[in-house]
């Protein structure tokens, strides 16, 4: 089954922040950490990235490592230059008031 960025919408758990127009984008794996040099290194193309970061350089660090989306968690605040940006780059952001750990698990279980 092809899990995409557009499914988490359907859960009512995610709401959309940013980037509508990526919501096509498959879902094939999940990653979670903050430290972006470390999610540069880590992470694959197609993960759900899991963050609580919501400033404009984690639409630098999707686009780099080619995620399917970033999923801001614990209802952190993102900036309205992050949107603006993933608006244009076509990154979707969504975002949960879960914890990371329950997100992750969330997502394992779509999986």
């Amino acid at each position: 089954m092809n899990f995409k960025v557009q499914d988490l919408l359907k859960t009512e758990k995610f709401n959309l922040a940013a980037g509508q127009d990526g919501l096509d984008k498959e879902i094939t794996g999940v990653y979670t950490g903050d430290l972006l040099s470390w999610v540069m290194a880590k992470a694959k193309e197609g993960d759900a990235w899991i963050t609580i970061q919501g400033h404009v350089n984690i639409v630098a660090v999707s686009l780099l490592t080619e995620v399917s989306c970033i999923l801001v968690a614990e209802s952190a605040e993102i900036s309205a230059d992050t949107i603006e940006k993933a608006n244009n780059e076509n990154i979707p952001i969504l975002t949960t008031g879960m914890p990371v750990y329950e997100t992750a698990v969330f997502l394992s279980k779509l999986l």
